[in-house]
C-alpha cells in the first residue's frame, strides 16, 4: 500500500525537528485535497467549523514551516501569498501552470531553463522559478 503525501509531509516536519500536531495534520489535509494554491484566508476558512480560535498567526507560522521544510510551494498573485502541497510523489523538476481564478495547477514536463542557460553562459544560476499564469479549461467553460 503507497503512503500517502499527508503520511509524506508529516514525516519530513518529524525529520526536521517538528512536533506532530492534528492541526498541523489538518492544515496539510486542506492542501492535499485541495491540490491547488490556497490563500491562507482559504485555509482559515477551511479549518473553522474545527478550530473556532484559529488565528491567521497560527495559519501563517505553520504555512511559512511548511514552505522552509518543503512540504508547501509558494507563490504570489495579485499581490497575495498563496501556498500549495509540494509534488511529493512526483521526484523530478517541473514547474506549473495556474488558473488565476480557482487556483488550479497543471504540472509542466518540460522545464525552460535549458534554454536560458545557452544565454548565459559563464553565469552561475543558483536556482529558477517558473509559473505559467492563465484560466483552465473549467473555468473558461464556467464563464
Amino acid at each position: 500500500m503507497p503512503v500517502d503525501t499527508v503520511t509524506i509531509a508529516l514525516q519530513q516536519l518529524k525529520k526536521q525537528g517538528y512536533k506532530y500536531t492534528q492541526k498541523r495534520e489538518d492544515i496539510i489535509t486542506v492542501f492535499v485535497e485541495a491540490n491547488r494554491y490556497l490563500s491562507a484566508k482559504a485555509v482559515l476558512h477551511a479549518l473553522q467549523d474545527e478550530y473556532p480560535t484559529l488565528s491567521y498567526d497560527t495559519i501563517y507560522r505553520n504555512l511559512y514551516t511548511f514552505v522552509e521544510v518543503g512540504i508547501l510551494e509558494e507563490t504570489e498573485l495579485n499581490n497575495e501569498k498563496l501556498f500549495r502541497i509540494t509534488c511529493l510523489h512526483e521526484g523530478h523538476h517541473h514547474h506549473h501552470f495556474i488558473c488565476q481564478q480557482c487556483g488550479m495547477t497543471i504540472a509542466l514536463q518540460m522545464c525552460p531553463m535549458d534554454f536560458f542557460e545557452q544565454q548565459l553562459e559563464g553565469c552561475q544560476i543558483s536556482s529558477h522559478r517558473f509559473e505559467i499564469f492563465g484560466v483552465c479549461k473549467n473555468c473558461l467553460a464556467n464563464a
